[in-house]
């Protein structure tokens, strides 16, 4: 984050805490827990399948799995580091488990709602056991200020990966999943 505004951290949570929470969000879907996520906020959240196809769960406070609780535990560690290095004044997090079908994606976007300053860094978890080239589903994270026609990392979606960035700066997408791919994508945010 020091150098490039963004960081991939393989290895941030174990395979049995990644698997635990992989479990929780297959069991959540198999219960109907999940809805088709939308662009937009409030009266203005639309479902448009032309710009994303993944559905989410978001996370509850009053409701918060052992699982959820322990990987809370090292994000806000995280956030307290980010803090003292960076002056970012993070507050709170909010976040959602999601799933992207086979042939989903994630048209190019920003993470801050216009007009709006609160989600300051971005951070994804993957949740997706062995994944191999060719199953797609990276992240296309843009790296220059040229925005989606400059430089981009491409991050594979491996179980246990972190991948944080600031929210309003990084332009990114999801390149269509050749199979389900599972995450837990949330903000850091300030008041």
């Amino acid at each position: 984050m020091d150098r490039q505004g963004y960081a991939a951290m393989p290895g941030f949570l174990d395979s049995g805490d990644s698997g635990r929470l992989r479990t929780e969000c297959e069991q959540a879907s198999a219960n109907g827990d999940f809805r088709r996520a939308g662009v937009g906020r409030g009266n203005q959240l639309q479902i448009r399948e032309d710009i994303r196809r993944d559905e989410v769960m978001w996370l509850r406070p009053d409701e918060f799995s052992t699982e959820q609780e322990a990987y809370l535990a090292k994000l806000e560690l995280l956030r307290l580091a980010l803090n003292q290095r960076f002056f970012l004044g993070l507050f709170s997090f909010e976040g959602h488990f999601a799933i992207y079908p086979e042939g989903a994606f994630y048209k190019p976007h920003l993470d801050r709602h216009d007009g709006t300053k609160d989600r300051v860094v971005t951070v994804v978890l993957y949740l997706n056991e062995n994944w191999q080239p060719g199953d797609g589903g990276e992240l296309k994270l843009w790296t220059s200020a040229d925005g989606v026609k400059g430089a981009f990392e491409l991050v594979e979606p491996r179980m246990g990966t972190l991948v944080c960035f600031l929210a309003g700066e990084f332009w990114h997408e999801v390149l269509p999943a050749n199979k389900t791919r599972m995450s837990i994508t949330g903000w850091f945010r300030q008041r």
